[in-house]
């Protein structure tokens, strides 16, 4: 179990976690050690999710959200395994959370007068200074 909230954890069927080797500097150890975690998690199966949450999820995952409706993510940030696979975790948890919260309705409000007359009043101010740009005539 994956404790997402206070009243949400996410099951240990629902997260599947591979370990393959990880690219960059590293050394042997990179040839050797398959340090670096992919963390796929099967959201659009999960019922500890309404349908809203998956949305927000679908949206906020972007790119890692593939086509049969599972989020994918990979870490290889250390050299530590054990360390990789807690990233990935908290990536995931922070991810979940985002999707919980309902973003705020915006609420449209209109331009004070004051603004108003000092949005005027500037493009009056510029509107002079390029009148008087402009071809200058020879004076007799």
């Amino acid at each position: 179990m994956l404790p997402i909230t206070d009243t949400l954890a996410l099951a240990d069927w629902e997260i599947t976690e591979t370990f393959t080797r990880s690219s960059g500097p590293g050394g042997q150890n990179v040839n050797k050690v398959s340090s670096a975690v992919e963390l796929r998690f099967e959201a659009e199966r999960s019922p500890n999710l309404t349908p809203e949450q998956k949305a927000r999820l679908r949206r906020l995952a972007g790119r890692r959200w593939t086509l049969d409706g599972a989020v994918i993510l990979r870490v290889e940030d250390t050299r530590s395994q054990a360390r990789n696979r807690e990233i990935a975790r908290d990536r995931l948890v922070e991810l979940v959370r985002a999707a919980l919260s309902r973003p705020r309705r915006r609420i449209p409000t209109r331009p004070t007068l004051g603004s108003q007359r000092r949005r005027l009043a500037s493009k009056a101010a510029r509107g002079g200074i390029k009148a008087l740009r402009g071809r200058v005539t020879p004076e007799e």
